[in-house]
């Protein structure tokens, strides 16, 4: 899954945290989004299904302060995500039990732009000198977001 080019991809974290990705890392950050998203839309799905809908709504995604904070901060960054690619990965988990209204499937985008600035931020307060992550800091990233989300 592609979610920006590698270009966009060095350029966003950089803007960001301040931190150099390479091109190999784009595999990692995918993955990161790829699980990451597919997390948020089972515990949407499960708040629908409490509130007795069949579709999953906008208020439905569980976001805590920290992430709207993150999707703000996304929204000042120039980068453009491309959706499809997403969409299309996630087709290949297990299905959700309940289908992603219109209006969800529209906030998606700002909801990755959120979790990429978050995980940007988190290689930071996991070693505030980083200057380009190794294997050890986005496996650390990940736990953090495991833990959290």
């Amino acid at each position: 899954m592609t979610v920006m080019g590698a270009v966009k991809f060095k350029q966003f974290f950089r803007a960001v945290a301040e931190v150099n990705v390479d091109k190999d890392d784009l595999k990692r950050y995918s993955e990161f989004l790829n699980h990451k998203l597919y997390d948020l839309l089972l515990l949407a799905e499960a708040t629908a299904r409490a509130n007795l809908r069949d579709v999953v709504q906008p208020w439905d995604l569980p976001i805590p302060k920290g992430l709207q904070e993150r999707i703000h901060e996304f929204r000042k960054v120039d980068t453009d995500l491309e959706l499809e690619p997403i969409l299309e990965q996630l087709q290949q988990l297990p299905p959700l039990d309940l289908a992603l209204s219109e209006e969800t499937q529209d906030e998606l985008p700002m909801l990755i732009g959120g979790l990429s600035a978050a995980l940007a931020e988190t290689f930071k307060i996991i070693d505030p000198g980083l200057r380009e992550p190794h294997s050890v800091h986005w496996e650390r990233s990940f736990r953090l977001f495991d833990l959290l989300l």
